[in-house]
């Protein structure tokens, strides 16, 4: 490992290190684990459209199928190739975040976290799209009548993932001129 890999105290492993001794590997696996375990769950305990309370007037689970892109975009339009676009789209995406970190993220530790949880999620959901042909969503949060989009770990994740990288990107040292 580097000197500058061991004195940066946001650094998790060095990028010479191998994939399998890389924290972020381990993470993004867990992460990947936990969302299929949890969607496999929903899948073998509750009904498409059926509701559990878990605390009355906020949460339930609700098994959902999401056939479009994030937060039910493109849902309610059916067309031949959705599955394939929406696939491709997921792709894409993922293949760009993994470029602009790759380019812009620094070692600290919301820009690190933040891409293992935004990978893994979309790791997740793209399983789901690939081999189900959908993306199971359970996760219903609600006020009164009124209710957020569904959505599962994999969702959370890179919701989590890109307030870290937002984060990392608009405080970081490395962005900030140098005065002259």
């Amino acid at each position: 490992m580097t000197p500058a890999a061991v004195a940066s105290p946001g650094r998790l492993a060095g990028a010479d290190a191998a994939p399998w001794k890389r924290p972020e590997v381990w993470g993004t696996v867990l992460l990947v684990v936990c969302d299929q375990l949890s969607k496999l769950l929903v899948l073998q305990r509750i009904g498409l459209h059926e509701t559990v309370t878990v605390i009355p007037g906020l949460l339930n689970l609700t098994y959902v199928r999401n056939t479009g892109a994030a937060f039910g975009m493109l849902n309610a339009h059916d067309f031949a190739y959705k599955p394939v676009l929406v696939a491709a789209l997921a792709i894409l995406a993922l293949l760009g975040i993994l470029w602009y970190a790759r380019k812009f993220a620094g070692d600290a530790w919301p820009a690190r976290y933040g891409f293992v949880l935004i990978v893994g999620g979309a790791v997740g959901n793209l399983i789901d799209r690939v081999t189900l042909g959908f993306v199971v969503d359970f996760v219903d949060v609600y006020f009164g009548t009124w209710h957020f989009w569904a959505f599962n770990v994999a969702d959370a994740a890179i919701s989590i993932g890109a307030i870290l990288f937002a984060a990392d990107t608009l405080f970081s040292r490395r962005h900030v001129p140098e005065a002259v």
